[in-house]
């Protein structure tokens, strides 16, 4: 600030000027003498841009740097806590998938509905003088309509349409389709008797799906992890004992030494089968379902583990090709099985025959 003219004064002090100059000025005139001034001094430091990205970049390589040195200890140590965190939650996750499959038997002992929707679907393939039998390896029903899996040499005629290689749909709105609730009238009795449905598991929708026995060709391998596998079998045999009660069921131990295996009530059990000579076995025709022949389902033979040397001669005598016709349901590795089955321990079992992974009942 300028002092006026007539300033004057003990206290009148000389102000800096900051303008352009930056010189001290004095009023003119004054005539009085003043103090000097208070001098402050304000220091300033500039750091370039190009220092601080620098140092930056450098901060972040070294850090880069020690991830990538470092990086198999994070990943182990990663791993390792995906771990702990699983192992904390594996019981619940464990008793809710229980309860879950538990839920799937208690509905799979009541639904008749779906088993009658399934028989009657059958109809649709069954041979005439126009066309032979087109082999329904499995069929999925729900109340949108059906699926079904055939060969990939098979068609299908209207109103059904084809979702890819192997299987077919049919809605439920298709003229003639069985509604839930509707009478079936009767189901061709052929189909009946030779076929042989049962429920294998609920899908990822929770809909139940149907493979047909008869087309085993002799014997099932379910292998993995044991406990499922043995709930795989013993699900089917209460599928079969619902459908066809007082069929035979002959149980084989493993040699693996596999626990006893309880037989569903409403089955037949026969504590041995004498087993027939052995024939000349027929050749195969490739693929796994081609190569498959239809066996309708007399009697079962269930082996509770990975055979041995004598229960697989037993089983080949019974199950095997020119053999007594029964079918063999394996909890374990059987060598020579048609349809293969795999099962893990979250109560899955992979079907690769027909690409579905299933839930199995417990």
């Amino acid at each position: 600030m300028r002092l006026p003219q007539d300033a004057a004064g003990p206290e009148v002090r000389l102000a800096r000027d900051t303008g352009a100059q930056n010189a001290v000025s004095s009023p003119p005139d004054s005539g009085q003498r003043t103090s000097p001034p208070d001098t402050a001094w304000t220091t300033m430091f500039t750091i370039p841009l190009a220092a601080v990205v620098a140092v930056l970049a450098a901060i972040v390589l070294a850090l880069i740097t020690a991830g990538i040195v470092a990086r198999r200890r994070v990943r182990r140590a990663y791993a390792a806590s995906l771990r702990a965190v699983r192992k904390l939650g594996e019981p619940m996750r464990r008793k809710r998938r229980l309860t879950q499959r538990r839920a799937a038997g208690r509905r799979f002992a009541t639904d008749a509905e779906s088993v009658r929707r399934a028989y009657a679907t059958l109809d649709d393939f069954t041979p005439t003088r126009q066309r032979p039998e087109r082999p329904v390896h499995a069929l999925r029903v729900d109340d949108t309509g059906v699926t079904v899996w055939l060969t990939a040499s098979a068609a299908a005629d209207a109103p059904w349409t084809n979702i890819d290689s192997t299987r077919w749909r049919r809605p439920a709105a298709a003229g003639g389709w069985l509604t839930r609730g509707e009478t079936t009238g009767m189901t061709s009795q052929s189909s009946v008797s030779t076929a042989c449905l049962v429920r294998a598991g609920t899908d990822s929708d929770g809909e139940p799906v149907f493979v047909d026995l008869s087309w085993l060709d002799g014997v099932l391998s379910v292998s993995g992890d044991q406990a499922v596998a043995r709930d795989v079998v013993h699900n089917l045999l209460a599928e079969i004992a619902r459908t066809r009660p007082n069929t035979p069921v002959s149980v084989l131990r493993g040699a693996d030494g596999a626990p006893a295996f309880t037989v569903p009530t409403g089955l037949r059990e026969l504590p041995r089968v004498e087993a027939p000579a052995v024939s000349v076995p027929a050749t195969g025709h490739g693929t796994v379902r081609a190569g498959a022949s239809r066996r309708p389902v007399q009697g079962l033979v269930v082996v509770t583990g990975a055979p041995g040397e004598r229960e697989a001669a037993e089983l080949a005598a019974l199950c095997g090709p020119g053999g007594a016709g029964w079918t063999g349901l394996v909890c374990g590795e059987a060598s020579g099985a048609h349809w293969r089955w795999y099962t893990d321990a979250d109560g899955h079992v992979d079907i690769p025959v027909l690409d579905v992974q299933l839930t199995v009942p417990a």
